[in-house]
C-alpha cells in the first residue's frame, strides 16, 4: 500500500541528538544549580507532585502497558515514589552535612571528615515492569545527592515511557533532569557517553552488558537485577497466612516483578495445605478476573508458555493462555523437574513453582545451590528458624512472614548481590549510592609537630614515632 492510499503518512520523529542532550545536562550540572540544598529539595517535592497529582494518567498508562490495576498502579507506582521522594525532602539537608570522624592520636592536630559530593551527571536507564517506581525512584537518590539526571524509561512501556516524558519537563529543572526515550540503541549511545554514575534496573543478562559498556569508561555502576527469589515455607509456617500472601504478591502485575516469589519450597508435612491454600487464594483473588493475566509482550509470553507447555510438574490450578490477548492463567505447578525452564528461569509471570523439601536444611542447600536472588523470603513461626535462615541464606534482602516490603521503606536499602545486582538505594542509602564520599583532612602549620618525620632520620624521632604511629 502506498501512502496515496492511505492516510497521510507522519513525519518521522528525529533521533536524539544524545550528545548534545548530555552536554546540555552536564553544562547544567556545572553552574552548582543541583549542588544548591533548596534547589535539591525543591525538585524533590515536584517529583512527588508529579505522581501525586498526575496519578490518574499514570493508572492509565500502566493499564495500556501492563492490564495493572487501579490500585496495583496507584501502590507500586505513585505511593512509593511519592513517599521516597518526600522522604528525602525531609531529610536531604541532614544527609548531605559533613560527618566529622574521630582522628588517630598519629594525625592530631587535625580535624577530618566525609564531604558528600554529587557525582556530577547521573544515567537512570529504568525499566517497563514498574516504570515509574524503578525510573522516578532511583533519580530521587540521585537529585537528593546533588547530581544532573538523564532519565532513561523503558521502550516497552511506550504509554508510561511517554508520559513521563511529557510529565518530567512540565514539574522539574529541564535544563538538569531530562528524559530521553528510545530504544536499547538509545541507551547504549547514552552509556558511550561516558556518565559520572549509572543506575540500571533490569535482567541479569542485559545488566551485564551495561556493565561491560560501562566498564569501558569507568563508570560507576548501580544494578539492580533479578534471580530466581525463593520462598522458603517451614513446617512451623503460619499455612493460611503464607498461602495468602504468596498469591497475592505472585499476582501483582502478573508476576512480572523482579522481587517476586520465582518457587515455594515447602516443607514436605505441610506441602498438601499449603497447595490446597494457595489455590484457594489464586481463585478468590481472581474470582473477578477476566481472561488471564496480562503479559507484556509477545516474546515474554511464547517464553512463558513454552515453559508450561514443557512442565512435567502437576498444574493444580490454571495453565491455560490466550496467544491472541498474550494472556496466561494465574497457575500453580508442583514439583516440576529441576533442570526444565521454570526452575532453571526465572519466571517473571504468573507461574508459582512449589518444591517438596523434606526438612528446613534441604531448603537452605536448595537456595544455595543456586545465585544469591535479588530477595529470599521466609515463612516460620520459630525465632530458631529464623535466625537461622537469615544467617545461612544469602540474597540482597530478605523478608520474614511477609513479601517484597522491603522494597518499599525508606528505612532499609534494597538492592541485589552477586548476579542479582550491585549497590543499593532507598531512603539516606539512596543518597549515599549517589554521592561521592569524600575524604578531608585538614592540618594547622603551627607548630609544625611534623618534623620530627623530616629527615635526616634520627634514632630519637624514630623511636618517637614508633610510639606514635
Amino acid at each position: 500500500m502506498t501512502t496515496t492510499d492511505a492516510t497521510p503518512a507522519t513525519t518521522p520523529v528525529a533521533a536524539p541528538d544524545i550528545p548534545a542532550i548530555v552536554a546540555d545536562v552536564r553544562a547544567a550540572f556545572a553552574t552548582g544549580r543541583t549542588r544548591d540544598l533548596r534547589w535539591r529539595k525543591q525538585q524533590l517535592l515536584a517529583l512527588q507532585r508529579l505522581v501525586v497529582d498526575n496519578e490518574l494518567a499514570i493508572a492509565a498508562a500502566l493499564d495500556e502497558d501492563l492490564g495493572r490495576k487501579p490500585f496495583e498502579a496507584w501502590l507500586a507506582d505513585v505511593a512509593s515514589v511519592a513517599a521516597e521522594a518526600g522522604d528525602a525532602a525531609k531529610n536531604v539537608a541532614k544527609w548531605a552535612r559533613r560527618k566529622y570522624r574521630r582522628l588517630e592520636i598519629s594525625q592530631l592536630p587535625g580535624r577530618g571528615w566525609i564531604e558528600y559530593e554529587p557525582f556530577g551527571t547521573v544515567l537512570v536507564i529504568g525499566a517497563w515492569n514498574f516504570p515509574f517506581a524503578l525510573t522516578l525512584g532511583p533519580a530521587v537518590g540521585a537529585i537528593a545527592a546533588g547530581n544532573a539526571v538523564v532519565l532513561k524509561p523503558s521502550e516497552l512501556a511506550p504509554a508510561s515511557s511517554a508520559l513521563m516524558a511529557e510529565l518530567v519537563p512540565r514539574y522539574l529543572d529541564p535544563r538538569a533532569v531530562v528524559v530521553v526515550e528510545g530504544d536499547g540503541a538509545v541507551s547504549q549511545e547514552l552509556i558511550d557517553q561516558g556518565f559520572d554514575k549509572l543506575c540500571f534496573t533490569g535482567g541479569t543478562e542485559i545488566g551485564r552488558k551495561v556493565y561491560q559498556s560501562a566498564a569501558a569508561h569507568l563508570t560507576p555502576v548501580t544494578l539492580e537485577l533479578g534471580g530466581k527469589s525463593p520462598v522458603i515455607v517451614a513446617a512451623d509456617a503460619d499455612v493460611e497466612v503464607a498461602a495468602k500472601r504468596i498469591a497475592w504478591t505472585k499476582l501483582i502485575n502478573s508476576g512480572q516483578i523482579c522481587i517476586a516469589p520465582d518457587y515455594v519450597l515447602a516443607d514436605a508435612s505441610i506441602r498438601d495445605e499449603l497447595v490446597d491454600r494457595i489455590t484457594q487464594a489464586v481463585t478468590a483473588f481472581e474470582a473477578d478476573a477476566v481472561g488471564g493475566k496480562r503479559i507484556v509482550n509477545r516474546r515474554h509470553f511464547d517464553r512463558l508458555a513454552g515453559a508450561l507447555a514443557v512442565t512435567t510438574g502437576e498444574v493444580v490450578i490454571g495453565g491455560g493462555s490466550d496467544a491472541e490477548a498474550l494472556e496466561i492463567d494465574a497457575t500453580v505447578v508442583l514439583d516440576p523437574a529441576l533442570d526444565e525452564p521454570l526452575m532453571t528461569d526465572e519466571i517473571f509471570g504468573p507461574i508459582l513453582p512449589i518444591i517438596t523439601v523434606q526438612n528446613l536444611s534441604e531448603a537452605i542447600d536448595f537456595v544455595n545451590a543456586r545465585p544469591k536472588p535479588l530477595a529470599a523470603y521466609l515463612f516460620s513461626g520459630s525465632k530458631d528458624t529464623r535466625e537461622r535462615v537469615i544467617r545461612d541464606v544469602p540474597a540482597g534482602g530478605m523478608v520474614v512472614n511477609h513479601l517484597i516490603f522491603h522494597f518499599a521503606t525508606t528505612r532499609l536499602p534494597f538492592g541485589g548481590v552477586g548476579p542479582s545486582g550491585i549497590g543499593a538505594y532507598h531512603g539516606r542509602f539512596g543518597f549515599e549510592e549517589f554521592s561521592h564520599r569524600k575524604s578531608v583532612l585538614t592540618k594547622p602549620t603551627r607548630p609544625d609537630l611534623a618534623k620530627m618525620i623530616y629527615p635526616p632520620y634520627t634514632e630519637k624521632a624514630w623511636k618517637l614515632a614508633r610510639k606514635i604511629f
